[in-house]
C-alpha cells in the first residue's frame, strides 16, 4: 500500500483509502466537482474529482473505503490528489488498521506514566477524584486511550488525547517545580482533567467527528460536568477546592474568544493555559512541517499558526 505520507508530486496512486469527507462544490464557471478528504493511518490529503460524469466515477459516500486511481499534484505547497477513477472498495480489499492514524508513542506506556502522576497527588480528595476516572473506570480508561484530542487541528489520531494530556501534565509538573507558589496537586489534577470532555465531544474512530453534545456544549462544558458529577460522589469534598479545580478547567483556553467562559484568575489556571497552548501549538507546527515532506523551502501561510512557516536550516 502507498501511504499518504510517502506521496510525492508526479506519483500515480492506485489503492484504497478512507473517504473522510465528501462534498460537491462549484468551480468559478459553475461546474460541479468532487471535493474529498482521504485518510490512512499516516494522515489525510485533499482530493479533487474534476469530472463527476466520467464513467470511472462510481457511487460512494463519506466514511466509505474507496479504491482510487489518481495523480499526486502540488497545490499551495501541499500535496493533493487529482482523481481519475474512484469506486467503493469491496470487503477484503483493505484492512481497517491501515486507515486509523495512531500515535507514534506507545499508548500503554503513556497511560502508565499518567497513572504515575495520579499516584503522586497527595491531596486525598483530588487523588480520589482522579482515581474514579483513570483507575476505577475501565470504560473511561479505554475511551481516553483510544480518543483523539481534536478533529483536525492537533493530535487528531488514536492516542492523541492521551499524548496531549500527558504532555500538558509534564509541562505543568515542571512549572510546579520551578514556581513554588503553584499548588502542584491542583495544577496537575486540572491538567489531567482539562480535556476529558473530548471523549464525549468527539466520536470514536474512524469517524472522529463532533457529536451533538460536542456541537451544542463543547468539551470545556462537558468536562466540567463530568468532574462535577464525580465530585458529588466524594463525601465532604471541599467546596472551595472544587470551585478552583473547575475554574482551571473552564479557563484553560485562556481567552473568551477561544471558548473559555472565564479567563484565568488563579496562578494554576494561568499555568495550565500556557502548558495547553504550548503543546497544542508545537504539535500543530510539527504536523504542518511533516506534511511538507522533503520540502526545505517556505511552506506557505498556515492559518492555524497565522504565519508562513518552514523547517529550520540544517
Amino acid at each position: 500500500m502507498k501511504y499518504i505520507d510517502a506521496f510525492r508530486e508526479g506519483m500515480h496512486v492506485a489503492d484504497v483509502y478512507l473517504c473522510k469527507n465528501k462534498q460537491i462544490a462549484l468551480t468559478k464557471n459553475g461546474k460541479e466537482y468532487g471535493n474529498l478528504v482521504l485518510q490512512d493511518k499516516t494522515g489525510t490529503i485533499d482530493a479533487k474529482i474534476w469530472d463527476l460524469n466520467s464513467p470511472g466515477v462510481g457511487e460512494f459516500e463519506t466514511m466509505d473505503y474507496v479504491h482510487i486511481e489518481a495523480d499526486v499534484t502540488l497545490f499551495q505547497s501541499s500535496h493533493q490528489l487529482n482523481i481519475r477513477r474512484i469506486r467503493r472498495a469491496q470487503a477484503g480489499e483493505y484492512a481497517e488498521a491501515d486507515y486509523l492514524p495512531v500515535s507514534k508513542k506507545n499508548i500503554e506506556e503513556m497511560y502508565q506514566e499518567l497513572l504515575g502522576f495520579v499516584d503522586s497527588i497527595k491531596n486525598p480528595y483530588l487523588n480520589k477524584l482522579l482515581s474514579l476516572y483513570f483507575v476505577e473506570s475501565p470504560a473511561f480508561a479505554r475511551a481516553f486511550q483510544f480518543h483523539s484530542a481534536a478533529k483536525s487541528v492537533h493530535h487528531g489520531f488514536v492516542g492523541g488525547l492521551l499524548e496531549h494530556t500527558l504532555s500538558v501534565t509534564k509541562l505543568c509538573d515542571y512549572y510546579a517545580g520551578y514556581y513554588p507558589q503553584l499548588n502542584r496537586d491542583l495544577l496537575l489534577t486540572a491538567a489531567m482533567f482539562h480535556d476529558i470532555g473530548k471523549v464525549k465531544e468527539l466520536s470514536r474512530f474512524p469517524e472522529n467527528d463532533y457529536t451533538d453534545d460536542g456541537q451544542l456544549l463543547g468539551h470545556i462544558v462537558i468536562g466540567t460536568e463530568m468532574v462535577s458529577s464525580a465530585i458529588r460522589a466524594i463525601k465532604d469534598f471541599p467546596p472551595g477546592l472544587a470551585s478552583e479545580l473547575k475554574h482551571c478547567i473552564i479557563a484553560h483556553h485562556g481567552e473568551l474568544e477561544y471558548g473559555s467562559p472565564k479567563k484565568p484568575a488563579l496562578l494554576e489556571a494561568l499555568a495550565l493555559n500556557f502548558a495547553d497552548n504550548t503543546d497544542a501549538k508545537m504539535e500543530t507546527m510539527l504536523e504542518a512541517l511533516n506534511a511538507g515532506g522533503e520540502n526545505k523551502g517556505w511552506l506557505g501561510y498556515n492559518r492555524l499558526l497565522e504565519t508562513n512557516i518552514r523547517k529550520t536550516a540544517e
